[in-house]
């Protein structure tokens, strides 16, 4: 599995509030996990998700599916089933760049081969992606000032590809995507907290507040409510994931170095999403 795959799979097994894991583990639960899957290892009080990685790295390709199995075994959560959709929607969301899914055959989880086509064309429905200019950021619906915040990272994303700073580049790109799915959302809040995929508090069942929503959240409600497209919104996830190399162990957990290809798809990925969201400001107001 590439290592991207890797991560998102032990994020998964640890559950950290991410969206779609179907059941928090603690350092002894993973102890636990990993026994039930045949394998020795034992939790040893260090962070769980890097602890669970690197366990991962380790593991030979039989025992990995292994645990890939295990993570969508109806055993694993007692049979309950809104678990165990959880946990096989989660998982193969990741599987789907490897070409594997998981799929239960009355209690039986196995893997499948599947084809996957990430290609992006007009003809079938989907959008080519070209360099586009900027909106006009001063002039759309969005709170005073934050529109030339918004001018001045785009610019500073064209600097840092020109200049072959890549990960700054990337890092940049992220932002000015988040910042305005943010914008997006507070001129549209009905529409962003009628959307399915809004997050809640697992506490009081109520959308969460605007400033606690991650930006996979943003993404998936943008497309939920029809803000950006599908393809778009594919490649907006891996973005996300690349701006979160703004933490230093990050990358040294997950090896990322992002180069010239990946910060190019990546502008015009942003490119083509602010577009988007741009023209869903300009017919609010």
């Amino acid at each position: 599995m590439d290592g991207r795959t890797l991560e998102g799979l032990a994020e998964l097994i640890c559950g950290d509030d991410k969206e779609g894991a179907p059941r928090y583990r603690t350092g002894g639960e993973l102890s636990i996990f990993f026994r039930n899957t045949g394998l020795p290892h034992r939790h040893d009080g260090s962070t769980r998700k890097w602890w669970t990685l690197e366990v991962l790295r380790q593991l030979q390709p039989h025992q990995l599916q292994g645990v890939v199995l295990r993570l969508a075994d109806p055993v694993e959560y007692n049979g309950d089933r809104e678990q165990i959709r959880k946990a096989v929607v989660a998982l193969n969301r990741l599987l789907a760049i490897e070409e594997r899914r998981v799929v239960i055959e009355g209690k039986t989880p196995r893997l499948e081969r599947i084809k996957v086509d990430y290609s992006v064309k007009d003809d079938d429905g989907g959008r080519e992606l070209k360099p586009l200019p900027p909106p006009d950021f001063v002039r759309i619906d969005l709170e005073p000032g934050v529109g030339v915040l918004l001018a001045q990272r785009w610019a500073e994303a064209e600097r840092c590809l020109n200049a072959k700073a890549f990960l700054a580049g990337t890092i940049i790109m992220g932002s000015l995507l988040e910042g305005l799915l943010l914008g997006v959302m507070q001129r549209n809040p009905r529409q962003a907290n009628q959307s399915p995929s809004a997050p809640k508090s697992p506490s009081t069942g109520a959308v969460k507040h605007f400033a606690d929503w991650r930006l996979s959240e943003m993404i998936d409600v943008g497309h939920d409510v029809g803000w950006i497209d599908l393809d778009v919104k594919r490649f907006s996830h891996s973005l996300r994931e690349f701006r979160n190399l703004i933490h230093p162990y990050e990358q040294m957990a997950t090896r990322a170095n992002p180069d010239e290809d990946t910060c190019k798809i990546s502008w015009l990925v942003v490119q083509a999403t602010v577009n988007d969201l741009a023209r869903v400001l300009s017919k609010s107001t």
